[in-house]
């Protein structure tokens, strides 16, 4: 019970993550989502619920202790469904390489979530948010956040 509540839990986080668009939706679309959730959480063995918690980091910005696990073996473990999300991987094609081994080769074909921190802009560079925020300047902050943004989504990257 406490694995499908974290599931669960890692499912909400990532869908309020994403980009949200009219509020204004049908009430039978939430139950069919959770029908949908809860038909894929059935299917799924305890190995493939634990490996949706499995987040792996990219091989070249670590910061801390290396894995050592190969990325021989990183690619395998995504082939099985046993990684749900991966840091550190920023460029289309390392993202579209990855996601394509877990959608085509794992067995339930469920994506990949890349995230990286982006606190201050991915190509472009802004100040700190501290020194943001004393600019007073909340046009230009938002501003910068969408830029990120937009060069983090265009790199492949569905969360910073």
């Amino acid at each position: 019970m406490f694995k499908k509540i974290l599931f669960l839990g890692l499912v909400a986080i990532a869908v309020s993550c994403s980009k949200s668009e009219n509020t204004t939706t049908k009430s039978n679309e939430g139950s069919q989502i959770d029908q949908k959730v809860d038909s894929v959480l059935a299917l799924m063995t305890i190995k493939e619920k634990i490996g949706q918690m499995v987040q792996y980091n990219g091989s070249w910005d670590l910061t801390g202790p290396p894995s050592n696990v190969g990325d021989k073996e990183k690619a395998e473990r995504v082939k099985r469904g046993e990684v749900g999300s991966m840091l550190n991987v920023v460029s289309v094609k390392a993202t579209r390489e990855a996601q394509k081994l877990a959608v085509e080769n794992s067995r339930l074909k469920i994506p990949l979530i890349f995230g990286y921190d982006v606190i201050h802009g991915y190509k472009t560079i802004f100040p700190i948010p501290l020194g943001e925020s004393a600019s007073w300047d909340m046009e230009l902050i938002k501003k910068s956040a969408e830029i990120a943004a937009k060069e983090t989504s265009a790199a492949g990257v569905h969360w910073t």
